[in-house]
């Protein structure tokens, strides 16, 4: 069955385009911020390195890399298992940023090329009052 392809004016198309956005306009209006990303971190404005422009582009050259580590390891290529765990891990790191808002991983990037500095905001101390390292 062959199905039959739809004539519209110039006219209609125009007025069906127009509808359409301001279908879009209202959707995205009452839509709010989404349901799964972490409010701190949706509040990041576009430019800041975590923001989740920025995560959701190091999520998506992860998971290409993934699928060429993939490819080496059915090659039976030498460090791609490892390779193939340490990206699953790093993409599992950067949903559980967008989830949660917190980072855990040791790296930051599109290629895991910076490096996270740890710094302790409130120390522990032992008994004797020595701080905890």
């Amino acid at each position: 069955m062959v199905k039959k392809k739809r004539k519209m004016t110039e006219e209609q198309r125009a007025a069906a385009i127009e509808r359409l956005a301001k279908a879009r306009e209202k959707r995205m209006a009452n839509a709010g911020p989404p349901q799964n990303v972490h409010p701190d971190v949706y509040a990041l404005p576009d430019e800041h390195p975590f923001s989740v422009k920025n995560v959701r582009k190091w999520i998506k050259t992860q998971k290409d890399l993934l699928s060429e580590a993939r490819r080496a390891e059915r090659a039976k290529v030498k460090g791609a298992i490892a390779e193939v765990a340490s990206i699953q891990a790093y993409i599992r790191h950067c949903e559980w940023y967008l989830r949660n808002g917190d980072w855990i991983d040791d790296f930051y990037g599109e290629h895991q090329e910076g490096k996270i500095r740890w710094t302790t905001l409130v120390p522990a101390y032992d008994k004797d009052g020595c701080m905890k390292t």
